[in-house]
């Protein structure tokens, strides 16, 4: 049997094929546009999304036994907006997730409806690029195309509606719109009435692992595949790569270096803390998870390798790195405003600490380390509410490098295990698709069964003393250049 985990990116989707003992048969990738028609918006045509799926399936399932493939299901970039018509047109081009746009709509969410209410309804705060936010500014900004909205849809979502014809999400995905109670489980009846949306106009809510639907035929005919493969809900980007890597259960925990940057916890228990600097959402295995958020993590990287430096040679460029905790000059990784635990969409990056004998090796290992101190604030969160992890899996393409993940693991004195399989949310798709078609009783018995630590990056007594020295700097400069960004 076979099952195809979609990743829907921001980038590309990226397709994989599972048989279900775990083993990875083929990856197909396919690249859309990203389109900023003014400063700080991010916008993608959803019709790119389906066409790109489309073609990748087809290539993913060229040389298989289409009659072996049992389901489908997805990992996508959260929080997008996608709008559709009574004639299920797309509206205008989905708003993304780092799209700035919403500053305005964001302040009124959190300073007029307040901060204790949105956490009451929802269990979060508004952050610019949540769901809410955004639908706000359509209704302010383009009230025509407000006022033509049928359904209202998350980007992975769109491809399982064009697929199935099932109007559904799930919820570890819909916990980041902002009008989900992520406790209950429910639409919040209170944040539809500010959005001025009804529940009609919302999706069907799911578990990741339920079947939606079975391909329709004509879906079906156009890919060759049987009619009764079964499409299944799928989780937010960030869900699906915990499931991949096995972070399920209670206590587990995962940090991706992707464009952007997470710190996963999941637990069986539903949490908020005080300040709500880390989103508390639903998981993709029926539970919970804490979850803190770096708008820029391995694009801090790609921005100093590719545009700065002007090199393709991110191994060559570290190679000179030995002075681990050590390092003088220190980064703040904010180069699109920050997430957690800031909420600062003003934030910038910037280089601290230079002198006239900085090498570039200083300059490219405090990059490195300005990312892993970014992560390191949203844990100090997670350890004052008493959540303390002691090791971690990690994924996204910076997991790729060794010398990022030895800083990881120092940085957060926490064992970083390394995983077989680096798929993150494709992977957890797949795993989620087996699920729902039976071929395991949990996601978290399939996660633990299917995903396999193959090395383990271990603390060092000294460097993590070090670290800790250098992260109590770290957290003093951005309040104190809090007010001049600009």
């Amino acid at each position: 049997m076979f099952f195809i985990g979609v990743d829907l990116g921001t980038s590309a989707v990226k397709l994989l094929l599972m048989d279900e003992n775990g083993k990875i048969e083929k990856i197909v990738s396919k690249e859309y546009p990203l389109y900023f028609p003014h400063p700080g918006w991010s916008e993608q045509k959803p019709e790119d999304w389906f066409a790109q799926s489309m073609a990748g399936i087809k290539e993913l399932v060229s040389e298989c036994d289409r009659t072996q493939v049992k389901g489908i299901s997805f990992g996508g970039q959260m929080h997008g907006l996608v709008a559709l018509d009574e004639n299920d047109d797309v509206i205008r081009p989905a708003i993304l997730w780092n799209d700035g746009r919403t500053g305005k709509q964001t302040d009124y969410l959190n300073n007029v409806i307040g901060k204790e209410k949105l956490s009451k309804y929802t269990a979060n705060i508004a952050f610019a690029g949540f769901t809410a936010p955004k639908i706000l500014w359509m209704k302010e900004n383009e009230p025509e195309n407000f006022a033509r909205i049928c359904k209202i849809m998350l980007p992975k979502d769109y491809l399982a509606y064009k697929l199935s014809g099932t109007f559904c999400t799930e919820y570890s995905d819909a916990s980041g719109m902002l009008i989900l109670d992520v406790e209950h489980k429910c639409w919040s009846k209170e944040m539809l009435e500010i959005c001025g949306i009804t529940e009609e106009q919302l999706p069907k809510l799911y578990e990741s692992w339920e079947p939606v639907g079975c391909l329709k035929p004509e879906i079906a005919e156009e890919l060759d595949l049987p009619r009764d493969v079964r499409v299944i809900a799928g989780a937010g980007d960030n869900a699906a790569a915990a499931v991949g890597t096995a972070t399920v259960g209670d206590g587990g925990c995962n940090i991706s270096l992707g464009t952007s940057g997470t710190l996963f916890i999941s637990s069986r228990t539903f949490g908020v803390d005080e300040n709500n600097a880390l989103h508390s959402f639903a998981h993709a295995d029926g539970n919970y998870h804490l979850m803190g958020c770096m708008l820029s993590a391995a694009s801090c990287n790609k921005w100093w390798m590719d545009e700065i430096l002007k090199t393709t040679e991110y191994q060559e460029e570290q190679a000179g790195i030995t002075k681990l905790g050590e390092n003088t000059v220190f980064y703040l990784p904010y180069l699109m405003g920050e997430r957690s635990p800031h909420n600062d969409p003003e934030a910038r990056a910037a280089f601290i600490g230079m002198s006239m004998d900085t090498t570039r090796e200083e300059m490219t290992q405090a990059v490195l380390e300005g990312v892993a101190f970014g992560l390191r604030d949203s844990l100090e969160v997670a350890r004052s509410i008493g959540v303390d992890p002691k090791r971690t899996k990690i994924c996204g393409g910076g997991a790729k490098s060794p010398l990022w993940r030895k800083i990881i693991a120092n940085v957060m004195n926490m064992k970083v295990d390394i995983i077989e399989s680096e798929e993150g949310p494709g992977y957890g798709a797949a795993i989620l698709a087996a699920v729902g078609c039976g071929v395991y009783p949990s996601v978290e018995e399939a996660a633990k069964k299917l995903v396999k630590v193959v090395a383990t990056e271990e603390p060092d007594a000294e460097l993590v003393a070090k670290y800790e020295e250098r992260y109590r700097k770290f957290r003093k400069f951005y309040p104190a250049l809090k007010g001049l960004f600009c």
